[in-house]
């Protein structure tokens, strides 16, 4: 079935490039030059993927991501001109799954594109729960709790759990979780996924006694149910 990706980007030469490429490749491309009109679009129809803007009129993308993560899981991958690694936290952590700096080349887009489309539909599971410790993850409704009590977490915070969870025991790099959790081969920050373990820390582990995300230095990190690790 052909792949529907909708593209919010106010460049006009960007988008009709970007919009031609998707096309070329088999994707059905639908594109608005700002935030409000694809935010009612997403609201109306179903897609496959989103393609973000930062730099847009009116609403920023900052903002339009925040609001689709109000009523959407679909896959975002912002295209911006900003590089700064604040800015691309900014970006991940309010629930965007990938960031791209202008100018990028066509088929770093397109690899990605396939990486989180693949990825997205390696996530439809049946109905299953993750238990380790106190700690319990249902997989269908995303909810997570700890103690009993439900847990807030991003989309990716939510990720990388499950990823630590479902390995368990196994310490895995810092290279390891941004290729399987982030999903594709990032060449950026690897600090990125330091911050958002230490994300993780504040939600799950600092609020009690037992802490199950442990640090092993020079190597990564492993989620470990023992007490006394």
């Amino acid at each position: 079935m052909q792949k529907k990706i909708l593209l919010i980007e106010d460049d006009v030469q960007i988008a009709r490039f970007v919009e031609l490429e998707l096309e070329h490749e088999g994707y059905q491309v639908k594109k608005f030059d700002n935030g409000y009109d694809g935010i009612n679009k997403l609201k109306e129809d179903d897609y496959d993927l989103l393609l973000l803007d930062i730099m847009l009129p009116g609403l920023d993308g900052f903002e339009v991501c925040s609001r689709i993560r109000e009523f959407s899981d679909i896959p975002i991958i912002m295209l911006t001109a900003k590089s700064e690694l604040d800015d691309k936290v900014e970006g991940l952590d309010i629930g965007a799954d990938d960031y791209l700096t202008k100018p990028f080349e066509i088929e770093e887009l397109l690899a990605r594109i396939r990486a989180h489309l693949r990825r997205d539909e390696g996530n439809v599971e049946s109905d299953n729960t993750l238990k380790t410790a106190d700690l319990e993850i249902n997989l269908d409704a995303h909810v997570v709790k700890r103690a009993g009590e439900e847990i807030e977490l991003t989309k990716k915070e939510y990720d990388l759990l499950v990823y630590l969870v479902k390995n368990e025991g196994i310490v895995v790099s810092r290279d390891k979780l941004l290729n399987n959790v982030w999903g594709y081969d990032y060449t950026g920050e690897t600090n990125i996924v330091d911050v958002y373990i230490r994300y993780l820390r504040s939600k799950i582990d600092d609020p009690f006694e037992q802490k199950l995300i442990h640090t092993v230095r020079g190597v990564g990190y492993v989620l470990r149910s023992d007490k006394y690790v």
